[in-house]
């Protein structure tokens, strides 16, 4: 009976413990993939296998690359814009990736070379429409923008646009307008410590520091960073921008632990600063 009355205490104890893990899983039905490593978000790739298809050029942007996991499950997506006078070949690599970490992914070409940033960012929701209307994987409410550049420039305008995105990545952005003020989406900035062509004390700070209305925000400054470097694959780019999209695209809080507490300088990073805890 002792045996018995111990072996009851023991699995009633167990209980407690158990059931918040069974409760957060089902909280959370957007959670993609295994749980985070800090080799995992730092890979190449994830673990979904992806498809890609090739977009013609419509109407209302140039056209691009559509990534999309091979599974019966919906994702959250993210259009990427290149910058001034480059084509979606300076930011395909985070098609692939990104898509093999459970997101659909548009890299678009520019309806032209030179569209200002506010036409970036009016293409960056064009192509979210797109894949919304056209691909049955995606979940049309939990939308995101990234870009470079002037790109970058046209995710602060996509965001300034649309409040429902989910998340904003901005790598360094070219804007002339500096007050983002009314941003309410959830934005992370990229810049290069030493970029020449959008300096950081013109570009991304500002930027970063107009941005009150939003939940939350992140500064990340690439130690000795160029301008290419906020979009180039690296494990820094790799390892953020990532944690980034799940947090906030996914609800994933299995990704907190990657930007809160914020990073202290180090030979990557020069500069970080975050509104941690995040909400």
């Amino acid at each position: 009976m002792r045996t018995k009355s111990l072996l009851a205490a023991l699995v009633l104890a167990l209980i407690p413990a158990t059931a918040p893990a069974v409760a957060t899983a089902a909280a959370n039905p957007h959670e993609r993939g295994p749980a985070p490593t800090a080799a995992s978000v730092e890979a190449a790739r994830g673990t979904f296998a992806v498809t890609s298809a090739a977009v013609a050029r419509q109407s209302n942007f140039g056209g691009g690359t559509v990534y999309t996991p091979t599974s019966d499950l919906t994702f959250g997506a993210v259009a990427v814009s290149p910058g001034f006078t480059a084509t979606q070949s300076s930011v395909a690599h985070f098609g692939p990736r990104l898509a093999s970490y459970g997101f659909v992914v548009i890299t678009i070409n520019t309806l032209s070379g030179f569209d200002d940033p506010d036409s970036r960012g009016r293409q960056l929701l064009a192509a979210l429409d797109y894949v919304v209307r056209t691909n049955p994987r995606v979940d049309p409410s939990r939308l995101s923008v990234m870009g470079h550049s002037m790109g970058g420039g046209g995710a602060l305008r996509a965001s300034a646009t649309r409040p429902a995105l989910q998340a904003s990545i901005p790598m360094a952005g070219w804007h002339t307008t500096k007050s983002w003020s009314t941003v309410q989406v959830p934005t992370l900035v990229l810049g290069g410590q030493n970029d020449p062509t959008a300096p950081n004390s013109q570009h991304s700070t500002p930027f970063y520091n107009s941005i009150t209305a939003a939940p939350d925000k992140a500064f990340l400054e690439l130690r000795g960073g160029d301008h290419s470097a906020p979009r180039s694959d690296n494990v820094t780019v790799r390892k953020y921008t990532l944690s980034w999209l799940k947090r906030f695209v996914d609800d994933d809080v299995r990704y907190d632990q990657f930007l809160c507490p914020a990073p202290a300088p180090n030979t990557l990073i020069s500069a970080y600063r975050d509104t941690c805890p995040h909400a």
